[in-house]
């Protein structure tokens, strides 16, 4: 049996601020000297799918990168998180993408690698010595590294606290207290959580979650690896189980499986006092003070809590690489592209990241006053393991399986069984 090489990041955080490994290049690959003027002009595509603060933080290294290359323009596109991967799947195959492309890194990422589809960037003059060691091997492969990372994620419960101080709630630290909270605002016609569900992935992180409570983090290596669990392990069905508990007990809002993320609808659902709670990524802060930022002074946020039957650590944390910017082998101007993910990924542009978007950085040491971004990074330093998202690290045809089985968890279309036996079947096609 074949061990896989994991893009999967199970690490202890003992290691987060270690050195990387891939070292700092020294060597100038002939890129462009800064503030060289490029003779006719010089146009550079590049896709992202963040919008509001984000987009505007982008469009400032943009300028940037323009000021110090006369005769260069960046198009910079935006394309919503739905339909963002099938687009970029579309434009590699068909043999125009961007020049610059926004990804998770990871095993979407792998996949444009191995197709030779982009740029490796070892041999350009790049400090990857900055970046934190847990997001640049999300982004390197063979020891080839395919991307820069500008920020991380932390998957979160974000909570009203007008909601809860009203009915005498507080931040649960186990799941039974958790419940409780779920059955007592669903007695008081409060949707206890926001759900929008139509994409897939928001419901991936309960099952990520309840998966990593119930069986610990070697749950997933040793599944993904083929070393001593499978996807039908005992965890994963109780993880299911759990999941249609919670349908069960009313705990979302109606017809969580066809409302979209990107749209709002769900995040209005929190902002009208509708409903109090909603799992997802820190990027929520982003949204917040872009779209209600009457609403930050309400804005709680608390961790995945303990499980009692469980045999993970409840210091676990639930994270992604995001935004990993690559080059594009088809691109006419690869020196261009990489000096231009260079500026995206500087210390300014990682400044602006984070103070001005509520988000962490993939760059070390970059200081902030944001109180949630300190208290997230509290969560982090004290965190065991930061685990990535499965549909960013499995192959791409387990990825959709398990992103169209936990949907159907959701929505009581498939058994837990079912859903786990659906996972190692495929499993064992693709990975044994």
């Amino acid at each position: 049996m074949r061990q896989k090489a994991a893009t999967f990041v199970c690490i202890s955080m003992m290691g987060l601020f270690v050195l990387s490994a891939c070292g700092n290049s020294n060597e100038d690959a002939g890129t462009e000297s800064e503030g060289e003027n490029h003779q006719g002009d010089i146009v550079l595509e590049l896709w992202q799918n963040d919008a509001s603060e984000k987009e505007k933080v982008y469009q400032d290294a943009i300028a940037r990168f323009e000021d110090k290359n006369p005769g260069v323009t960046v198009n910079m596109q935006y394309i919503p998180n739905d339909d963002y991967k099938q687009r970029m799947v579309v434009a590699m195959s068909g043999g125009d993408p961007p020049d610059v492309f926004f990804s998770w890194g990871g095993s979407w990422l792998k996949e444009f690698a191995d197709a030779g589809q982009v740029v490796s960037l070892n041999d350009y003059d790049i400090d990857f010595d900055k970046f934190l060691d847990v997001a640049l091997t999300n982004t390197t492969f063979e020891d080839e590294v395919y991307g820069l990372p500008l920020g991380l994620t932390q998957t979160l419960f974000f909570y009203n606290k007008e909601i809860f101080n009203e009915y005498g709630l507080e931040e649960p630290q186990t799941y039974d207290e958790f419940l409780e909270i779920v059955d007592t605002l669903k007695e008081n016609d409060i949707i206890p959580i926001t759900l929008t569900n139509q994409t897939k992935w928001p419901g991936t992180y309960y099952l990520m979650y309840f998966a990593d409570r119930l069986g610990g983090e070697d749950l997933f290596q040793g599944a993904f690896n083929r070393d001593g669990t499978g996807f039908d392990d005992e965890s994963y069905v109780k993880a299911g189980e759990y999941i249609q508990d919670l349908v069960d007990r009313g705990a979302f809002n109606p017809g969580f499986n066809g409302v979209p993320y990107d749209a709002g609808q769900g995040r209005q659902l929190l902002y009208s006092g509708q409903s109090a709670m909603m799992l997802m990524t820190n990027t929520f802060i982003s949204s917040v003070r872009t779209e209600a930022p009457e609403f930050e002074e309400k804005l709680g946020m608390f961790e995945f809590p303990e499980i009692a039957e469980g045999n993970g650590d409840p210091s676990n944390v639930g994270g992604a690489t995001s935004p990993v910017w690559s080059v594009s082998s088809a691109t006419e101007h690869p020196d261009l592209a990489v000096e231009l993910i260079n500026e995206l990924t500087s210390i300014e542009t990682a400044e602006d990241y984070v103070n001005r978007t509520g988000s962490i950085a993939a760059i070390k040491d970059i200081e902030t006053d944001d109180p949630f971004i300190k208290r997230i990074d509290e969560i982090a330093a004290n965190a065991n393991d930061i685990h990535m998202p499965y549909d960013q690290t499995l192959p791409p045809a387990l990825a959709e399986l398990h992103l169209d089985t936990t949907q159907q968890l959701f929505g009581k279309a498939l058994t837990p069984e079912e859903a786990a036996s659906q996972m190692e079947e495929k499993a064992k096609e693709l990975l044994d």
